[in-house]
């Protein structure tokens, strides 16, 4: 058994629990929205992907409850029905005590397996790809908790002192790119998604791209000229989003008495202008860079330029769709479902976040979500 991904995984399931760790019994089932699961349900079915892709493959493995399969189940349409995704914080049984029983055991029976058996390069791939969903589920847990406490009428601090935040510590500069041919995409041993490859070429324009995020300071600029009540800044879509949920301002943003404040994961606080805004939906991105008559870069000027600026404090919008490589080959089976089709209707995310799970970021990682999607911790680069 390779003992770095033993020790991966054993890292990993530890991981989701300590997140949890400051949350209160009643917090594991909140799901104010459609778009969040509770915490009882990242836990309960990031446990059940292992069972479901690896443990079930084996003969003497015996399931902890059959019924699980049902419940904790995500999009996974050729593995049989489940819950709708609406229904996830009705389930009040089983219980916090009954899930972190099933964690125990599915853990215990894949540490029996994983350190007497060699496993196939098929498992080693399934076992990489449980590893690194869970890690995806560990950032979901961040943003889920913070939407179910932030939004509210009290925000309750997650923890009352807690930062996950970081200050950007280059001066700003503009980085030239030069025409050409480049190369995009994953072409290395280590893992990667299957929507990073194949590697191929592309030709890029000259252009020009910020060497730094836009910061609170420089969006208050855009809320205080009228960026919100500027129809001409908005794509059609986004400004009956505007119109129909009254936006006015970044998601968790309050102004009181002539200040802007916004909830953390510790508390309401005043808005820091010096960092990244945050929160900020590729609507919001895309306006933005109108009003400064510029725009955001494609993912792939971002990939070719990512080596010379800092990233990995937000998800970067970019002016990309999201759809597959020339020669992408979906994966077999179930698994085939895990990224191929979401490929329409939704915008390509590049780099990381703050919240990111340890050693789950690549500067080829895809992320992608739809345009209104403001609850990641998501924010803007410039391009020109």
């Amino acid at each position: 058994m390779n003992k770095e991904l033993l020790e991966l995984f054993q890292q990993t399931r530890k991981e989701s629990l300590h997140i949890c760790k400051p949350l209160e019994i009643e917090d594991y089932l909140l799901q104010p929205a459609d778009f969040i699961s509770p915490p009882k349900w990242h836990l309960a079915h990031t446990t059940w992907f292992f069972e479901a892709f690896y443990l079930s493959k084996k003969e003497d493995y015996s399931e902890f409850d059959a019924t699980f399969n049902y419940i904790f189940n995500s999009y996974y349409e050729s593995l049989g029905e489940k819950v709708l995704r609406s229904n996830r914080g009705n389930l009040s049984r089983p219980t916090v005590q009954q899930m972190m029983e099933y964690r125990a055991y599915v853990d215990k029976k894949m540490m029996d397996y994983l350190q007497k058996d060699e496993l196939t390069e098929k498992e080693v791939e399934v076992l990489e790809i449980g590893i690194h969903h869970e890690k995806q589920h560990q950032e979901l847990l961040y943003t889920d908790i913070k939407y179910s406490l932030g939004t509210q009428p009290l925000q309750p601090p997650y923890k009352k002192v807690f930062n996950l935040d970081e200050k950007q510590q280059l001066p700003h500069k503009w980085i030239s790119i030069d025409a050409g041919l480049y190369k995009v995409g994953y072409d290395g041993n280590g893992f990667s998604y299957d929507n990073e490859t194949p590697q191929h070429q592309v030709y890029l324009d000259a252009y020009f791209i910020s060497s730094k995020l836009v910061t609170n300071a420089e969006y208050i600029a855009f809320i205080e000229d009228g960026g919100y009540q500027n129809v001409l800044l908005w794509h059609a879509e986004a400004w009956d989003w505007i119109e129909k949920n009254q936006i006015e301002l970044p998601l968790y943003w309050r102004k009181i008495e002539g200040q802007y404040y916004n909830y953390q994961l510790s508390g309401l606080a005043s808005v820091d202008h010096n960092l990244p805004v945050n929160h900020i939906s590729y609507y919001e991105a895309f306006a933005f860079a109108q009003w400064k008559e510029m725009r955001l870069p494609t993912e792939f000027e971002w990939e070719v330029a990512c080596n010379k600026f800092d990233y990995g404090k937000r998800w970067e919008w970019t002016e990309s769709a999201y759809q597959p490589y020339p020669g992408y080959k979906k994966a077999g089976g179930a698994l085939g479902e895990y990224n191929g089709k979401f490929m329409v209707n939704q915008k390509v995310l590049r780099g990381y976040s703050v919240a990111t799970s340890q050693d789950h970021a690549r500067k080829t990682y895809r992320n992608f979500f739809h345009p209104d999607t403001q609850w990641q911790f998501t924010g803007i680069r410039l391009a020109k």
